[in-house]
């Protein structure tokens, strides 16, 4: 039997709101792999992510939501959390490689004179990291997104969207209030 590929569907528009869906859950996890501080412990088995007590979604609990959401099996929920933990364990090297770079960036700002070949040689050095890394969660959110059924992906995407207009709706609330009165 031949597998089908992912975006097959027979239903219109299935294909951009699956690109949209996996670009949702890239932007979620892409959140978590920035907010990982260096050094921070690893996760607990069994967890994707692992950042301290934020309360939030980097310790896994955010994960957890989604696949609670969705009613994931116990074998989706391990294969899932196994696809997230390779991902951020590669993603960890990455991120210590790109401090570097962020550092190798100000000292050549702080020289007297500024090279802007230098200065365009390592943002270009940035700009392949940040593709590498990229590359690195699509490829994760495209292991995972096999794993569930179309149904569940339909279900993850409304959850998704759902979560993204309550946090749009924070940010004007937030603004309005920062706004000066009179």
């Amino acid at each position: 039997m031949q597998a089908k590929p992912l975006f097959a569907n027979p239903m219109p528009g299935m294909r951009l709101f699956a690109a949209g869906l996996l670009l949702a859950l890239t932007g979620a996890v892409c959140v978590v792999a920035q907010a990982q501080p260096t050094g921070a412990p690893q996760a607990p088995a069994g967890r994707a992510f692992g950042h301290g007590g934020h309360g939030g979604h980097g310790d896994g609990r955010m994960l957890e939501r989604l696949l609670d959401g969705v009613n994931a099996s116990a074998d989706q929920r391990s294969r899932i959390q196994e696809i997230m933990k390779s991902a951020r364990a590669d993603l960890q090297a990455q991120h210590q490689a790109s401090r570097g770079q962020r550092e190798q960036l100000m000292a050549l700002f702080a020289q007297p004179t500024v090279d802007a070949r230098a200065v365009e040689a390592a943002r270009q050095q940035m700009l392949q990291q940040h593709d590498q890394s990229s590359r690195r969660w699509m490829q994760a959110m495209l292991d995972a997104s096999a794993v569930l059924t179309p149904e569940q992906r339909v279900q993850l995407a409304e959850r998704m969207k759902q979560r993204r207009d309550m946090m749009q709706r924070h940010q004007q609330e937030r603004r309005a209030q920062e706004q000066p009165k009179g």
